[in-house]
């Protein structure tokens, strides 16, 4: 049921040659340098990858979500900054639009965003709403035929590149009869006067990523950048992070699955005691976990997927979408710990790619919502009142 087709292993091809080729060998600079190569994204951009999902009336392959997983795994093992480059882009700057907005909307922003030629991002985090969304304090008031933005946002990807077309934000724009937010989506588009991409964050990984803070401070948008229905804010950036774990599950994937080859590789080269380090347990019996690791994420990311692109029921794919981005994320931190003490003292060493993938792998703990979210999510789903 979750096997993939022979025609997502023949693209699974193509798109590992494109990353060996444009991304492998130079990741470790563009690391090193915090360097956003805006010349490579366009390049996936021209290799359909940022359109698979999208109708081909906006120019996309309108193809499954599987495909998009594949193609997010396989940049990731190049290099997760790029992986979740094209994440986000897809997960958190199209599909919002591509599902709630106007025919209007679309045709403004999905051609350029579909092509790869633009970058759009989501504003939701805020320095004071983390994991705990609902308490969103940037506001929107209607004034005439415009909103009026003043807050901020943080941790935003694709927000500040030369490439962002624009954000699409969280914001209080009133009070519901029940006395809670009414949080409603807003369209920024780049540019726009008292909307401020801050310098780039100084990140523990992911140097290769754009992300930024966000201000805003009297920005003026039209009314009709409200996306979908007023008020309706909080169920829509919900159900796009539902995709979004699944996808950030197959950065995981592709962080594991270059940890296992390196390790194998590694340990059939390095010599000790008169022979490799594979052959001594104790390296063997830990390379054996990562490909335990690898193929249990595989089989939960891509069940999710399929569930996704059968229809599933909301709550059937909510869940599947949060047991796969658990379980994938927290195996791809052990992966790069045991990948660096496989290498030993040159997993230490910045010249090896297992010291980038240990330093950008914490963060799959974090985004999309954190592994304490994603328990409290799997409880809900058996039942349990857990808060």
């Amino acid at each position: 049921m979750f096997e993939l087709s022979e025609e997502h292993r023949e693209f699974r091809h193509s798109v590992r040659e494109f990353a060996e080729a444009e991304i492998t060998p130079y990741a470790a600079e563009w690391d090193r340098k915090h360097y956003f190569p805006v010349e490579v994204v366009r390049k996936m951009g021209a290799l359909g990858l940022f359109g698979l999902t999208a109708p081909e009336e906006y120019g996309g392959a309108g193809g499954d979500f599987t495909s998009l997983c594949v193609a997010i795994e396989e940049i990731s093992r190049a290099d997760q900054s790029m992986g979740i480059t094209l994440e986000a882009a897809v997960g958190l700057g199209i599909n919002p639009i591509l599902t709630y907005g106007t025919d209007e909307q679309k045709a403004t922003w999905l051609p350029d965003l579909v092509a790869g030629r633009r970058l759009a991002g989501f504003g939701l985090t805020e320095p004071e709403s983390g994991s705990d969304a609902g308490a969103t304090r940037t506001r929107a008031v209607l004034d005439g035929d415009e909103w009026v933005i003043d807050g901020s946002k943080q941790f935003i990807t694709n927000s500040g590149s030369a490439m962002t077309s624009c954000v699409t934000v969280t914001a209080r724009t009133g009070t519901k009869p029940d006395g809670k937010a009414e949080i409603s989506t807003i369209i920024v588009p780049a540019g726009t006067p008292g909307f401020t991409a801050e310098a780039a964050y100084d990140k523990l990984g992911w140097h290769a990523s754009d992300t930024h803070p966000l201000s805003f401070v009297g920005c003026r948008v039209p009314e009709a950048n409200l996306l979908g229905e007023r008020g309706k804010g909080f169920g829509q950036f919900l159900a796009t992070l539902d995709d979004g774990r699944v996808a950030i599950a197959a950065v995981a994937l592709g962080c594991i699955r270059a940890c296992l080859e390196l390790s194998v590789q590694y340990a059939g080269e390095r010599q000790t005691f008169g022979g490799p380090i594979g052959r001594k347990q104790g390296v063997a019996f830990q390379i054996a976990d990562l490909k335990v690791m690898a193929d249990a994420s595989e089989l939960l990311i891509y069940r999710a997927a399929a569930l996704k692109d059968a229809g599933a029921s909301v709550a059937e794919f909510k869940q599947a979408a949060s047991v796969a981005k658990l379980y994938a994320t927290e195996s791809a931190v052990t992966a790069t710990r045991i990948a660096t003490q496989v290498f030993g003292g040159y997993g230490f060493m910045e010249e090896y790619p297992v010291t980038r993938f240990y330093r950008d792998a914490k963060i799959l703990e974090i985004g999309e919502g954190t592994s304490e979210v994603q328990r409290m999510l799997i409880a809900r789903g058996l039942g349990l009142p857990v808060e």
